[in-house]
C-alpha cells in the first residue's frame, strides 16, 4: 500500500508530532506515540519529540503521531514501520513467514483489544470522561471551542464503539478483555527477553507503548494498570525495554511527564 523514496538516508532532524504531553495527549495517543518512538530507538534512528497543540488536525491521517522527515510526512505505526522498511531499516526481516504472520496476528490484537479499550476508558465511561478526558482534550482551546471540539470527538469515538460492538460493554467486560489479552501475550512472551527471542520487532515496540503507558498513566482508579501488573513478565518486559532505549537519552523522548505516576517502573 504504501511505496516511498528509498534514495535519501535518515536525516538528523527527524521529528515526531504529537500532543502536549503534560496537559494534553490521552492515555491511546501517548500510547501509540510511545509505540512509535520505541520503534525508531530499536532501529537506532534519531527522532526529536515536537508536542503541538493541533497536532491531530496536522496529521494526514487525522491520527496521531506522524514523523516529518525530509519532504514526507507519515502517520501512525503501521505506515512508519513501512517508509522505514523502504529506507533501509526492518526489525523483522530475520524472521520467517510463519513468524511475520504470528506477529502481525499479535499486533492485531493489541489494536483491537489495548487501543480499543483504552479509547473506551477515556471516551465511554463517564468518570473518566468528565474528570480526565473531557479537560485534557479541550485544554489548549478557550471555552465554548473545547467543549464543542470534545463533544464532537467524543460522538466520533462512540459512533466507532457502537460500530464494533463496544458500545453496549460494561467496564467491567471491557478490563475483561484487557485481562484476556494480557494473558496471551504473557504467554506468548514467556521467559523470552522479547516475543521472537532475543531481539525487538515492531510488536516488542507496540505493546510496550500499550503496556508502559497504562502502568504509568494516572486514571480514575487503578483497575486497568491492575490488569497488566498481575503479569509480571509483561512489567518486566516494559522496565527492559525502558532501560535499554530510553534511560539516560534525551528526555524529549521518553514518555514520562507530569500525566504520568513517575518516569519509570519499579
Amino acid at each position: 500500500m504504501y511505496a516511498y523514496p528509498a534514495a535519501e538516508p535518515w536525516p538528523e532532524n527527524a521529528a515526531l508530532y504529537q500532543q502536549m504531553k503534560e496537559e494534553q495527549i490521552l492515555l491511546s495517543d501517548n500510547a501509540s506515540s510511545l509505540a512509535v518512538q520505541a520503534f525508531l530507538q530499536m532501529c537506532s534512528l534519531p527522532v526529536q519529540v515536537v508536542c503541538r497543540p493541533n497536532a491531530e488536525y496536522m496529521s494526514p491521517s487525522g491520527k496521531v503521531p506522524f514523523i516529518h522527515v525530509g519532504n514526507q510526512v507519515v502517520s501512525e505505526l503501521g505506515p512508519i514501520v513501512q517508509f522505514v522498511k523502504a529506507k533501509g531499516h526492518s526489525l523483522s526481516d530475520g524472521l520467517d513467514e510463519v513468524q511475520k504472520a504470528e506477529m502481525k496476528a499479535y499486533m492485531e490484537l493489541v489494536n483491537n483489544m489495548l487501543l480499543t479499550a483504552e479509547l473506551y476508558l477515556q471516551w465511554c465511561d463517564d468518570a473518566t470522561v468528565e474528570e480526565i478526558t473531557h479537560p485534557r482534550y479541550g485544554s489548549p482551546y478557550p471555552w465554548p471551542l473545547n467543549r464543542i471540539l470534545a463533544y464532537q470527538k467524543q460522538w466520533e469515538v462512540r459512533r466507532k464503539m457502537k460500530a464494533i460492538g463496544w458500545a453496549g460493554k460494561s467496564l467491567e467486560q471491557v478490563l475483561e478483555d484487557v485481562d484476556q489479552c494480557c494473558q496471551a501475550l504473557s504467554q506468548r512472551l514467556g521467559t523470552q527477553p522479547y516475543f521472537f527471542n532475543k531481539l525487538p520487532t515492531e510488536l516488542d515496540a507496540l505493546v510496550f507503548g500499550h503496556l508502559f503507558t497504562i502502568l504509568t498513566t494516572q486514571l480514575t482508579s487503578d483497575e486497568l494498570s491492575e490488569k497488566v501488573k498481575n503479569y509480571s513478565n509483561l512489567v518486566a518486559f516494559c522496565r527492559r525495554i525502558e532501560q535499554q532505549y530510553f534511560e539516560g537519552r534525551d528526555k524529549d523522548s521518553s514518555s514520562t511527564s507530569r500525566f504520568s505516576k513517575g518516569p519509570l517502573l519499579r
